[in-house]
Parts: structure tokens; C-alpha cells; sequence
């Protein structure tokens, strides 16, 4: 199935200026498996969203739908057929 990851404009320079991506990942596939695919696709992105470790970035929040993988089962969320997963990185400043 094809997923289709929205980003905002802060990650959009690791996109070519894309809002969003499209990836091919297998039927009842996870947000780990949509992150792995788009670090395949591309590196100098999927370093900003997880560590070397693979562990998310305290700084980035990662939705399926309207869920926060936070507050679900992180890498481990699925990811429904038709569902658009959103990565937001956390904004600072005053």
C-alpha cells in the first residue's frame, strides 16, 4: 500500500520543497516500517526524525491520522490502509 507522509516546512529542504511523500510500504505496516521506507528514500530526512539508534526524536512528533505514536505504541503504531502520517518537529522560541 502507499502511505502518504506530510511534512511541514521546516523538513520540506530534505524533500526537494515537497509538503508531502509518498511511500510503498506492505499491507499492515507500521509507522517503523513507513520510517524506514522514507529513510531509504531519504537519509538526511530520516536523520532528523530518529537517532542513530532509531529511537524518535524527543523533539518530533509523529501522527497517524489524528494519534500521536506517543500516546500509542510509538514505531510500533500501524498504520491503516488510507491513513496520511504527519511528522512535526516541536517549534521553540518566543
Amino acid at each position: 500500500m502507499d502511505v502518504l507522509v506530510v511534512l511541514p516546512g521546516a523538513l520540506r529542504q530534505f524533500t526537494g520543497g515537497e509538503s508531502k511523500v509518498t511511500v510503498a510500504v506492505p499491507d499492515e505496516a507500521t509507522v517503523g516500517t513507513v520510517l524506514d521506507r522514507l529513510g531509504d528514500e531519504l537519509p538526511a530526512l530520516h536523520r532528523r526524525i530518529q537517532d542513530e539508534t532509531g529511537v524518535l526524536r524527543r523533539h518530533v512528533n509523529v501522527y497517524v491520522g489524528q494519534t500521536n505514536v506517543r500516546d500509542a505504541q510509538l514505531l510500533d503504531t500501524p498504520v491503516p490502509l488510507g491513513s496520511d502520517v504527519t511528522i512535526l518537529p516541536s517549534v521553540a522560541g518566543g
